[in-house]
């Protein structure tokens, strides 16, 4: 099924888990495809949930967000918004969206803008850590995308969204101090 474009090309948010994106990519191993499925807090950037395999079914983007809403970044009618993929138009991950009361979004078919963030975070994940190892093994890929998500670009690598705000920082700002996020496209407007 596809669903209407609720995001519009709007990647901010007001609030952590209201507004999401979600992607899948390949991560070559000597073993074969290792796929990584992410969910990405528009608010703060922050990678909230993900998932990896060697198969790229729609369970893989349930337990991405699964562990968003096991960690309590999802509330209830967030929006998540997807490209048009086999695996965000099946209907296990329309029925999954539904019992949690997730709206399901996606941008037109095949135009990566409409997903930037996701496309973004993914080009990242790769130029700044994938692509300068080997990895023999899809174990030994899963390890260390998951110390560089969880431990590096979570928790220590500046993001411009954030005003150079580590994305956990700016998650911890935003839920735990009540603090607004410095907004850079208005202060550059402001300049």
């Amino acid at each position: 099924m596809v669903f209407k474009d609720l995001i519009a090309r709007d990647f901010t948010a007001e609030t952590p888990g209201t507004r999401l994106v979600g992607d899948i990519t390949y991560l070559r191993t000597g073993e074969g495809w290792l796929y990584l499925a992410t969910v990405i807090d528009l608010c703060t950037r922050m990678i909230v949930g993900w998932a990896m395999a060697d198969h790229m079914r729609a369970s893989l983007c349930v337990r991405a967000l699964e562990m968003a809403r096991d960690k309590g970044h999802l509330r209830a009618n967030a929006i998540f918004h997807s490209d048009h993929g086999a695996q965000y138009t099946s209907r296990e991950l329309g029925t999954w969206c539904t019992r949690n009361s997730i709206r399901q979004s996606m941008g037109l078919a095949g135009v990566c803008r409409d997903n930037a963030v996701a496309e973004s975070t993914f080009s990242t994940i790769k130029n700044e850590f994938y692509h300068r190892y080997s990895f023999t093994t899809r174990q030994e890929a899963r390890r260390a995308t998951m110390h560089y998500v969880e431990a590096f670009y979570n928790r220590w690598r500046p993001h411009t969204h954030n005003g150079d705000l580590p994305p956990a920082t700016a998650m911890a700002k935003v839920t735990t101090q009540n603090q607004p996020l410095p907004n850079p496209q208005k202060e550059n407007e402001l300049s």
